[in-house]
């Protein structure tokens, strides 16, 4: 029997700060589901943050970890593309979609909550 996920969370990244990435979105994601406050996660990049994200090399190396504890990464394509970084997300492993039909089904569904920074 397949597990249902009911604790979803989805984080929309879009703070072009440094140190909102790296005290909350990146500190909060590395913990999140190694400590079971989640069952699920994953950390939309849309608009400034992915510009910050690919010429960042510090905020690279923690995406890295929170990557390895299962939270997944997806940023705006259109943003990426406007910005020039496409192919550095991509390398990074980062799910380049369109973020806001994304957005809305977490907002309207009634198993995912959502924050955004």
């Amino acid at each position: 029997m397949k597990k249902t996920i009911k604790n979803k969370l989805l984080i929309v990244w879009s703070s072009g700060e440094k140190e909102v990435a790296k005290k909350l979105i990146l500190l909060y994601g590395s913990v999140m589901l190694p400590r079971s406050y989640w069952d699920e996660a994953t950390i939309m990049i849309w608009g400034p943050s992915a510009k910050l994200l690919a010429h960042d090399d510090e905020l690279q190396k923690q995406l890295k970890i929170v990557q390895e504890t299962g939270v997944k990464f997806n940023a705006c394509v259109v943003c990426s593309d406007d910005y020039g970084v496409s192919d550095k997300l991509a390398d990074l492993g980062i799910e380049l979609t369109h973020t806001g039909e994304m957005l809305t089904e977490a907002l309207q569904s009634d198993d995912t909550k959502v924050i955004t920074f």
